[in-house]
């Protein structure tokens, strides 16, 4: 019996010193200088970029990996990551191949335009891709079965930081399967969600902004072979400025159904190509930076003060950075108000609004055509040249309730005018 224990004792060491002595081999060859700067120059190569590698090593504890630490793609802006390392099938990096079981990316600083960089210079250095497409040739790629995000930085074409903590676990194509996320710091902080797959289709089961959103979204190929993204999705309870951060010219409880669609020919570029078409009701609405009773009494220019609303509906159409409200319909007691409005990709805005108060005179309800300008952050209100002319005859006239519907002949009347001069 003390034969048998000693031969066990025996191998089982034997095995330990084997893999002490795999571990301190691997790691001297990992961590050589000569090896960090040919897989530098390999990963240059391949993406068409100079990438510079600080250090390489070996880690046993708490798992088995292989770390590259201050790792920096020398694009225009650059890509930084502070370590990004590799859980590694064992058995293949003995034969000294990196296959990936998990990856994880720690502390990275992502320009969306040194992605566009990036994915230009990776064109230009492999246009066999595009033979290889057409031929129908395939190159295999081993990509991880999981990815980790670990406060990776997202930075916008605007400069906005968005700081990210996601788990994606991979399908043998290389899609994800599942997808948690979540936005610990920056304009859309708090945010979090789940996507899964099924098929072709994945589920979005969200939290933004106190409430919820929910949908799905699907890939498919426009006429020309392109990758498309179509989805459709349901927001309920979300305060409406958690869309418009840092600007809150309108707050409330966001009830919306919106389709969106967007071409991934170009992934860095999805933001100026993404369309949606929302239907959208915002309860207990609040207006930030008019009073529209206030332009309506005074028949001028208004800035400042706010306007509450029991009810705001419409529809919002976006192309990229560009926004229209259509259709707007707003109610707060004896105040109503209809119209259309455009945000410019700088966020100017334009576009008109009409606006009715009821009055306590019998009979009477005062309501104005109102200009609407200014940008998101400092919206104002004014009449037109026509309406002022008009709303100063009404007033001539009929002090006080002959001002809004002086404003409104004249209004109308200046239509006419354009159309008949061609102005």
């Amino acid at each position: 019996m003390n034969r048998v224990l000693k031969w066990i004792v025996g191998i089982v060491g034997a095995i330990v010193l084997l893999l002490v002595a795999v571990v301190v081999a691997l790691h001297q060859w990992v961590g050589s200088e000569d090896f960090r700067v040919r897989v530098s120059r390999e990963i240059s190569q391949a993406a068409g970029v100079p990438v510079e590698l600080g250090a390489l090593t070996v880690d046993v504890w708490p798992l088995p990996a292989v770390a590259a630490d201050r790792v920096q793609v020398k694009s225009n802006p650059p890509l930084t990551f502070e370590r990004i390392e590799a859980r590694p099938v064992w058995a293949a990096l003995l034969h000294r191949k990196l296959d990936i079981s998990t990856l994880y990316v720690r502390n990275a600083v992502v320009p969306q335009d040194a992605i566009a960089a990036v994915a230009a210079a990776f064109r230009k250095a492999h246009p066999e891709d595009k033979a290889q497409k057409k031929t129908g040739a395939a190159t295999t790629v081993s990509l991880p079965e999981r990815i980790v995000l670990d406060k990776v930085t997202w930075v916008d074409t605007k400069g906005q930081r968005n700081v990210v903590n996601a788990t994606l676990q991979l399908d043998d194509d290389g899609l994800p399967g599942h997808v948690d996320f979540a936005v610990v710091q920056g304009r859309w902080n708090g945010i979090d969600g789940k996507l899964q797959r099924s098929g072709n289709r994945w589920a979005l089961d969200g939290h933004v902004g106190g409430g919820t959103v929910k949908g799905s979204f699907a890939t498919a190929k426009n006429a020309k072979g392109e990758p498309l993204l179509e989805g459709d999705f349901d927001t309920a309870g979300v305060e409406v400025s958690t869309f418009t951060v840092p600007s809150r010219t309108l707050t409330g409880r966001l009830e919306a159904h919106t389709s969106v669609q967007a071409n991934l020919r170009d992934l860095a570029a999805i933001a100026d190509v993404l369309q949606s078409q929302t239907k959208f009701t915002v309860h207990n609405a609040v207006l930030h930076g008019i009073d529209l009773a206030q332009a309506v009494k005074t028949v001028g220019i208004n800035r400042g003060g706010e306007t509450h609303l029991d009810t705001l509906a419409g529809q919002l159409a976006t192309h990229g950075r560009e926004a229209e409200l259509r259709n707007l319909v707003a109610s707060s007691g004896a105040l109503s108000a209809t119209g259309n409005i455009t945000m410019a990709a700088d966020k100017h805005l334009s576009g008109s609004v009409n606006v009715d108060l009821a009055q306590k005179v019998a009979g009477t309800a005062l309501g104005v055509p109102l200009v609407v300008g200014g940008t998101l952050d400092s919206p104002s209100v004014t009449l037109s040249r026509s309406a002022l002319i008009g709303a100063a005859i009404g007033t001539a006239i009929m002090p006080g309730v002959g001002t809004g519907a002086g404003a409104k002949v004249g209004d109308k009347l200046g239509d006419a005018l354009k159309g008949l001069f061609g102005k």
